[in-house]
């Protein structure tokens, strides 16, 4: 797709999607991005892009010698793994509920977690990764000391909202398994804390907006917040990893001789050190997928509509990056008001999921149309599966 490039005031910013379409809210942000003396070369906005808080969902970020917590957002590490399994359409029964309520009784969901800390039940590998990561818990900020149960207890969880768990056909009908969340509690804690710190050190100074306050990059605060980032990021990747084992449990308790492909993950809510243009830069994704040259990496849809494992084609000007995803096209109160649990149930028609009013935020039309998504993205990633769910399991 040919994008659609704005002038900013000291950069341009440059869309993956026509800017019509662009919610007005959604411009304001991203102008007010691309006015930050910081932001280098211009800002690259995903086909997904919606409002978020301080800036959008769906923006790609490359800054010199700064970082700004609202440009990484509130579910620090946030993202996706998927794996394919040995199993077909076929060997999947006609009613599965059971397959469904295994899921959930594996996996803590919503507001729920394991009423103790589970990953020494995994692999080696993972339970000495996640006893590592705890053990680091105190090197945190001390804001967030009172959380350590909770956190312990929340790796192996999966949430609320957006998060899920599905098993998914692809068109050779390979079953998979996918999964979508983020660092829980501790990770969106973290980020409030480090998000008001820096709206503190900048409130005599001029910003477009006080979310977008940075932390510069060589003092104590951009430190601590980097530290506490880069462990919410593997705290997030941890916990999909430990849901991940969970649910191929299941899978094997109900077909022993299943086998499983190796996963496949991705971050999409985080912060990277790359190099962009000649030049070394903080890059920052807030609903956006790293998409470099032969990576693979997954955007999903809603829960009534097709998914993508996508290889990167390592676009320089999206800062090699792709979509997290369809992206909402009404805000969860709009939603809310706008649809039925008729409505719901004749969306996710063929999905054995929860079809009430606990997530009718989540009805599939208050997301983007992903196949016109995936279009606009045609020179930033190519598509190597397209999965439709069969299971979907929400909090």
């Amino acid at each position: 797709m040919t994008t659609t490039l704005i002038k900013g005031e000291r950069v341009p910013i440059r869309i993956w999607a026509p800017a019509h379409e662009v919610e007005s809210e959604a411009l304001r942000q991203l102008k007010a991005v691309a006015s930050l003396p910081w932001v280098a070369h211009h800002v690259a906005v995903m086909p997904d892009v919606h409002v978020g808080k301080g800036a959008t969902v769906g923006s790609v970020i490359a800054l010199r010698g700064a970082v700004a917590p609202a440009a990484v957002g509130v579910d620090i590490g946030c993202g996706m793994s998927a794996v394919r399994t040995s199993l077909t359409e076929r060997d999947l029964p006609d009613n599965l509920r059971k397959l469904r309520f295994a899921i959930e009784d594996a996996v803590p969901v919503g507001r729920d977690a394991h009423r103790e800390p589970v990953w020494s039940e995994s692999t080696p590998e993972l339970a000495e990764r996640a006893s590592a990561l705890m053990g680091r818990f105190t090197e945190l900020e001390p804001g967030v000391g009172q959380l350590l149960s909770t956190a312990s207890e929340q790796l192996g969880s999966l949430g609320g909202g957006n998060h899920f768990i599905e098993v998914c056909v692809d068109t050779e009908r390979a079953v998979w398994l996918m999964l979508h969340s983020g660092s829980r509690r501790i990770g969106a804690k973290l980020a409030e804390i480090h998000m008001e710190r820096a709206r503190k050190a900048f409130r005599d100074k001029e910003l477009p907006d006080p979310d977008l306050a940075v932390f510069l990059a060589g003092t104590r605060p951009f430190e601590r917040y980097r530290h506490d980032l880069t462990w919410a990021q593997d705290y997030a990747a941890l916990n999909r990893q430990l849901m991940l084992e969970r649910v191929k449990g299941v899978v094997s308790a109900l077909w022993p001789r299943v086998r499983f492909d190796a996963p496949i993950t991705c971050h999409h809510n985080y912060m990277a050190e790359e190099h962009h243009f000649g030049e070394d830069l903080l890059v920052t994704r807030k609903g956006a997928i790293r998409a470099g040259l032969d990576e693979l990496g997954i955007i999903p849809g809603s829960m009534g509509s097709k998914s993508f494992i996508v290889r990167g084609k390592g676009n320089p000007w999206s800062f090699e990056s792709a979509s997290h995803g369809a992206g909402r096209r009404m805000s969860r109160t709009q939603a809310r008001r706008a649809f039925t649990l008729a409505d719901l149930e004749r969306q996710t028609r063929g999905v054995e999921c929860r079809k009430d009013s606990g997530v009718l935020d989540e009805a599939p039309k208050a997301y983007k149309n992903i196949d016109q998504v995936m279009e606009r993205q045609s020179d930033l990633v190519e598509i190597v599966a397209e999965l439709k769910q069969v299971v979907c399991v929400k909090g």
